[in-house]
């Protein structure tokens, strides 16, 4: 097993080990997050009926970024999503930072989300 591999399984592990505790509802739903080398995503779910509720991430095309894999991607992200939250009267959700460490990327998007009006 390689280090790629080894760091991904210490991912899935603490994945795994947030996700026995958080649980997004109708009320409440989950902001999850994933963030790969080159680009972020953020999605918000519902957890009791299984369904993606709203979701951003750079690969859409009214996101304009030269670089999409960075610090200000992310912000633009999660203004993204907690924008189209709130379109959908979703004020509050549980963040789910998806066994990445919360720093860097993951922390940008989200208080760029509490900054445009989500409550986290």
């Amino acid at each position: 097993m390689n280090v790629s591999q080894k760091r991904r399984l210490a991912r899935l592990k603490r994945q795994a080990r947030v996700r026995k505790k958080i649980r997004g509802t109708s009320e409440r739903p989950r902001l999850s997050v994933f963030r790969s080398a080159k680009h972020i995503y953020a999605q918000i779910i519902d957890d009791t009926a299984g369904t993606t509720l709203v979701a951003a991430s750079t690969l859409e095309s009214g996101i304009d970024m030269n670089s999409k894999g960075n610090v200000e991607a992310a912000k633009v992200v999660g203004t993204a999503v907690a924008r189209k939250a709130l379109e959908k009267n979703i004020s509050s959700v549980v963040f789910d930072r998806n066994g990445f460490l919360y720093q860097g990327r993951v922390q940008a998007l989200a208080d760029a989300a509490r900054e445009a009006g989500l409550k986290l």
